[in-house]
């Protein structure tokens, strides 16, 4: 990293440090765009207290956060809750230097990749070729784009357990980057065993470290199960109870807190019928894991960043108690696949999805809850819209890397006919 970098790094710090000493900061932390059941920082409080006064934390339906951490975090919480602010502010730090580093390390690994396949190229796409210059200016953009989105801003100023999700996902992707494969399996069960959802990177590893041997894979994902049961019963040794897999993944899975978030499920649950409720749970939940894992998979094996990309934001789209501190974290990866920017075609659909949609939910909020002249209904009809944006986004990438693969060895202008032809996905 360079002298430039340190600086942005400063100035995000800064950034941080002084919203989160505004009534902002305590503004956040209420909001259910950015605070859940599974990453508000009063349930960690409360789990902490709990827990360190002896008394089981999940032995309600409070507290969902996993034993480890709230161990870990005890000590500050209690001893020490005026430099909270300023551990998140580091812990979020700390997660773009290592998105930059991930990202720079990408690039370096194209380069070497262009320079196999450089004679397959066509000859009018030197444009859509990764430079030298992208080592600096990709992995500038984003950290740049994770340092100052908002969204990532007020996540951290609002104190969420997503600052540490985000840390584990950036050293996860950075590990991927530098092929190492322990490492990788314990952050990845790690983050598994707290949030159920991330089990689906197991794919992208998969790829990269077993990509021509079955053997292989079934040895990593039997390692992978293996750390996931070694993770469970290293919370088990913190609580000497198993009641935490009901509170944490359980929770997740059954969707018993039908409180208002950004996501698809709580408007839903709230509305059916209970002997239906099984049924649309387990499609639900199918949807937000394993449905579009093993076709992305297919698709995307030579890209398994690009596929770890998809999964991350197909995550913060469905899973069961999604924030905008998800969102802001796979925003913050777009600027790896720059060189297929070009061929995006919905920017500015989606960037009017994002503002309108953001803006509204909170006036929405305050008329459903505050002022009693709205209901659930304009409320859940602006993060559907919010989702419905999120989901053009996605698929305009896709599209984008399918456009841009075949640009590379097609060239930019094919003829037929005597007439420039134009490239259509249906």
């Amino acid at each position: 990293m360079d002298l430039r970098c340190y600086k942005l790094l400063i100035l995000g710090g800064a950034v941080r440090l002084y919203f989160s000493r505004t009534p902002l900061a305590g503004l956040i932390s209420n909001r259910v765009e950015f605070a859940t059941p599974l990453n508000s920082y009063k349930r960690m409080q409360e789990g902490v207290y709990l827990l360190q006064h002896g008394i089981d934390p999940y032995g309600g339906d409070l507290v969902h956060e996993t034993p480890l951490l709230l161990r870990a975090m005890s000590t500050i919480f209690t001893s020490y809750p005026e430099f909270l602010p300023l551990l998140y502010i580091l812990l979020d730090l700390s997660t773009a230097a290592l998105l930059h580093l991930m990202s720079s390390n990408f690039v370096q690994q194209k380069l070497q990749q262009q320079r196999s396949e450089l004679k397959n190229y066509a000859k009018d796409t030197g444009e859509l070729q990764y430079t030298e210059d992208d080592k600096y200016d990709i992995a500038e953009l984003v950290l740049i784009a994770y340092l100052f989105n908002p969204l990532t801003v007020m996540n951290c100023i609002g104190l969420t357990s997503t600052v540490f999700s985000n840390l584990i996902l950036a050293l996860l992707l950075y590990s991927l980057m530098k092929r190492q494969l322990l490492f990788c399996l314990v952050l990845l069960s790690f983050e598994t065993v707290r949030s159920l959802y991330p089990a689906v990177l197991i794919a992208p590893l998969l790829l990269i470290f077993a990509r021509r041997s079955i053997c292989a894979g079934v040895s990593i994902f039997t390692l992978f199960v293996a750390c996931c049961m070694a993770m469970a019963g290293a919370n088990f040794l913190v609580m000497n109870s198993w009641n935490f897999l009901d509170g944490t993944l359980g929770f997740i899975f059954h969707f018993r807190d039908l409180q208002p978030n950004i996501g698809l499920f709580w408007y839903f649950f709230t509305e059916m019928f209970e002997h239906f409720r099984t049924m649309f749970l387990i499609t639900f939940q199918l949807n937000a894991t394993v449905l579009y894992l093993v076709p992305l998979a297919v698709k995307l094996r030579k890209e398994p960043l690009l596929l770890a990309t998809v999964l991350i934001a197909l995550m913060a789209v469905f899973r069961a108690y999604p924030s905008l501190g998800d969102v802001g974290f796979y925003l913050s990866l777009l600027p790896l696949w720059r060189r297929c920017w070009k061929y995006m075609s919905h920017g500015f659909v989606v960037f009017a999805f994002f503002l309108i949609t953001l803006v509204m939910m909170g006036a929405l909020w305050h008329l459903w809850i505050y002022a009693g002249s709205a209901n659930a209904n304009f409320y859940f009809g602006a993060t559907l819209a919010f989702s419905t944006g999120q989901i053009f986004l996605i698929t305009d990438l896709l599209f984008a890397h399918v456009k841009h693969e075949f640009c590379l060895y097609n060239g930019q202008k094919i003829i037929i006919n005597g007439e420039e032809a134009r490239i259509l996905l249906e």
